[in-house]
């Protein structure tokens, strides 16, 4: 079976991500307290980790499940019903709410994880974590099963988005999938008595070394094209990777004055929903997939 789900259309098996289009491929189901409030809560969300991942950034913070090739060790679970077996059991300690991260190229999953999840007397909030590198077709085609989009808005740059991420129609292929997340959700995100969100859309901006421009950018556009209504998390959590030569200036932790200057401009737009990190997050959020406490 041929793989065209995410805008690269590779028709082939196993095309650019290295995912194996016959069967899904998951390193890890876990309760996660580090996404934004009103998705972890009190006990965290339960999180679908899919290997491999269809935009392959050179400073990926969960490469070791995103590359193109890993470990075989690093997969854990390699079918439906096991997926759902363990997200089943991973509610009983998290809040009521999944998270299917980085799940493009396994998209046509979704409708059954979420069905086995309905078999089995499970209705938890399904919240959609994706790069922003989508194709409206598939976004219509899982809209009855998502709640929640959780996506990354990364560059407003061509060129950047070739040199990091090989894809420089990332801007304008993301701008599509923005304005149909939007267009399906709104710029509202409902919470229940628990502080917990049930439905909308949250979109992060990852705020890299040397690229502030970038950032305002991205910002400057949501905020022309999308609503300053929105809900926006902007991160300051990069770290360079291990053992990898990076281009520019990626080398290197993000700068104060680099994120300072990034957040007067989310305050100048007139963004008033979200979060903004605190710098120190680069020392907290860091995965570690082979760790049984997986984020340090």
């Amino acid at each position: 079976m041929s793989c065209n789900k995410c805008p690269r259309r590779c028709n082939a098996t196993a095309g650019f991500c290295n995912a194996d289009s016959s069967h899904p491929e998951v390193a890890a189901v876990y309760a996660h307290t580090g996404e934004e409030p009103p998705l972890s809560g009190h006990k965290g969300i339960s999180n679908i980790f899919f290997a491999h991942c269809n935009l392959q950034c050179c400073y990926c913070q969960n490469l070791e499940i995103s590359r193109a090739v890993i470990a075989p060790a690093v997969i854990s679970l390699r079918s439906i019903d096991d997926i759902v077996a363990a997200t089943a059991e991973s509610l009983k300690h998290t809040e009521n709410i999944v998270g299917l991260v980085s799940a493009t190229q396994y998209s046509d999953l979704v409708a059954p994880i979420v069905e086995g999840l309905h078999s089995r007397g499970l209705y938890p909030t399904i919240v959609y974590n994706s790069n922003g590198y989508e194709s409206v077709e598939v976004l219509r085609a899982i809209a009855p099963y998502i709640d929640i989009y959780l996506p990354d808005f990364k560059y407003s740059d061509c060129d950047l988005a070739r040199r990091y991420s090989n894809a420089s129609d990332y801007p304008q292929v993301a701008i599509k999938a923005l304005k149909e997340m939007y267009n399906q959700k709104g710029s509202s995100l409902p919470t229940d008595d628990d502080g917990m969100a049930f439905r909308g859309l949250i979109v992060r901006h990852l705020v890299l070394p040397g690229q502030v421009e970038n950032s305002v950018k991205c910002l400057e556009w949501l905020a022309e094209n999308l609503s300053t209504n929105i809900y926006i998390s902007l991160m300051a959590q990069y770290f360079p990777p291990d053992g990898i030569e990076l281009p520019d200036q990626l080398g290197r932790r993000l700068l104060p004055d680099e994120y300072r200057r990034v957040e007067d401009a989310f305050y100048k737009l007139g963004f008033h929903r979200g979060w903004v990190q605190q710098l120190e997050a680069a020392d907290t959020y860091r995965p570690h997939f082979n760790d049984e406490t997986k984020f340090k």
